[in-house]
């Protein structure tokens, strides 16, 4: 057998303090799991089966690298968010179990070209224009859990050219990391190589060409992103 076209390779994150990489199978992302966000986009935030939705892995794009401003929108929001990556196959996972799937954590941004997904829950159309675009994963080294544990709670943010944007504490989270995992087990086949975006806290807004996006979550790390 053999391959039509040149394999373009597997996308992978940087691991903290090592030439390692971390291969990215999937990219997950859960919605409006902070309340005050919820209620920021109009939602109920009342504990209801959490939303999911996908982004293609090739997405990912690294800390200190430039986010070229994508095309058809005139409305592109950051949304700060913990990452949880997985290092072990799984389904039907307990709560109680799911830690032991993690293999560490990282800083992301699920970068939404929020006009276009306004549109398309308009029309009752998937997210896909909206959530998954060249680049609009960027994310920090992941840093490995048997280095920091699991992490519960701290201050997660967002600032844009100085300015604060978002703040919120990741204890904050509607549905917890245990519980996500369990959830979405439930769902698919987790494995390793598997990323989740756990949901970003209230304070959601437009960047421009020419701005710098810096945020972080304490204990975990932060990330710099400048918009080009």
């Amino acid at each position: 057998m053999s391959l039509v076209f040149s394999s373009v390779g597997t996308p992978s994150v940087a691991i903290e303090g090592t030439e390692d990489r971390y291969p990215a199978r999937r990219l997950y992302c859960i919605g409006q799991n902070y309340a005050e966000h919820a209620r920021e986009m109009g939602y109920n935030p009342d504990r209801e089966p959490p939303c999911f939705f996908m982004k293609p892995t090739d997405s990912l794009l690294p800390s200190g690298e430039d986010f070229p401003y994508p095309p058809a929108t005139n409305d592109v929001h950051h949304e700060i968010e913990l990452v949880v990556t997985l290092g072990k196959e799984g389904k039907d996972i307990s709560p109680d179990d799911a830690l032991d799937y993690i293999y560490g954590y990282a800083v992301g941004l699920d970068m939404t070209r929020r006009d276009l997904q306004g549109k398309a829950k308009e029309q009752r159309f998937p997210w896909e224009t909206g959530k998954a675009f060249d680049n609009c994963g960027p994310i920090a080294p992941i840093v490995p859990a048997s280095k920091i544990g699991h992490p519960t709670e701290g201050r997660i943010w967002l600032e844009v050219n100085g300015e604060p944007r978002q703040e919120g504490d990741i204890n904050q989270l509607i549905w917890d990391i245990p519980e996500t995992i369990s959830y979405l087990s439930k769902q698919y086949t987790l494995c390793p190589g598997d990323l989740i975006f756990t949901g970003t806290p209230a304070g959601v807004g437009p960047i421009n060409k020419g701005e710098t996006m810096e945020g972080g979550i304490e204990g975990v790390g932060t990330i710099k992103i400048a918009v080009v």
